[in-house]
């Protein structure tokens, strides 16, 4: 990617970014975020990737405090513990648990897979929160740049591990949930499929825009497949916003200097942020609803070329090829 063409994506993402504040700023000022309210959800298992920090510690400790036993999943061991202790503490809840998960790794993704699996436990949410924003160019264990292979690849060879036990778990009038955070990034983002690991060229802001933008392609195919097949499994995106975590050291330093002044006033916090996916996991409005894209707790329309089912398709096939998965898709439709 040429710097013209890297600096022309580095501010369209700033732009959106830009835009999301002030909005999210007027409406704080006009009426402010009100925390959505729903009652226990005992006897449920729910899994959230990248839940010991920022938006998906939030959402760990929010379905917690409705009953259910959260899994975090997540590579950072030396706070796990006291991650643990605190949601427990905070939320009167002893099934909260810490299981290890590189999603950098597909090795680690399997064996997180095969760990959770021998306990035996249904599996009712999926939040597929982690991810990285705006690193430098670095590639995962398997060779993939480091967006496309924690915040999209991983998710997919995740959820696709674990659809088997989400179906199982899953009834009529109960449906399992897949929730996949992605950000408002993606109406920038552009899917180049004979380039998806930016090799050719490199723009973090590029590489993390495509890898948002991917996430909603897939949960909009994988949504036409569970429909296909009749399962009691939903799948919806959610979309934060633009919230006050650690994500931003990679970022413009502009953008560093408003966080660190008027962050505590324009960005969510970590708990507003989480509200749209627990709301995406549990809320009786969306009961066998799947194919949503939300931001604050509402249907929202994403980019267009997301609706645009060859485009997904296409996502689906190489993302297949890529981790070993066998790819269902004709045999699911008849073609």
């Amino acid at each position: 990617m040429s710097p013209l063409s890297a600096a022309r994506a580095a501010l369209r993402v700033y732009a959106v970014g830009a835009a999301l504040i002030v909005a999210q700023l007027v409406r704080r000022c006009v009426r402010g975020f009100v925390e959505p309210v729903f009652s226990p959800q005992p006897n449920r298992v729910a899994i959230v990737t990248g839940g010991t920090d920022g938006i998906g510690y939030s959402t760990a400790k929010h379905l917690a405090k409705l009953g259910i036993h959260v899994i975090i999943a997540g590579n950072n061991d030396s706070k796990a513990q006291d991650v643990v202790r605190r949601i427990k503490e905070d939320t009167l809840n002893d099934q909260v648990e810490f299981l290890y998960c590189d999603l950098a790794s597909m090795r680690s993704i399997r064996e997180f897979v095969q760990t959770f699996k021998m306990k035996k436990l249904p599996l009712h949410v999926l939040v597929n929160n982690a991810g990285v924003m705006m690193v430098p160019q670095r590639t995962t264990e398997d060779g993939f740049e480091e967006h496309f292979g924690v915040n999209y690849l991983g998710h997919f060879l995740l959820t696709n591990l674990l659809l088997d036990t989400l179906q199982e778990s899953g009834a009529p009038g109960r449906s399992a949930r897949v929730v996949t955070v992605s950000s408002a990034t993606h109406y920038v983002g552009e899917l180049n499929l004979d380039d998806l690991q930016s090799s050719t060229s490199y723009s973090a802001h590029a590489a993390y825009a495509q890898s948002k933008l991917a996430l909603v392609l897939f949960t909009y195919h994988l949504q036409a497949l569970l429909s296909a097949r009749g399962v009691p499994v939903t799948a919806s995106v959610a979309d934060p916003g633009v919230v006050d975590t650690d994500l931003y050291r990679h970022v413009f330093w502009g953008t560093r200097l408003v966080k660190k002044l008027l962050g505590w006033w324009v960005f969510k916090t970590p708990d507003e942020g989480a509200w749209t996916s627990v709301y995406a996991a549990v809320t009786p409005a969306l009961e066998g609803l799947g194919g949503r894209y939300l931001y604050n707790e509402r249907e929202t329309r994403s980019l267009e070329a997301t609706y645009d089912p060859e485009l997904q398709r296409q996502l689906w096939a190489r993302s297949c090829q890529l981790t070993g998965i066998t790819d269902v898709t004709r045999e699911t439709f008849g073609e």
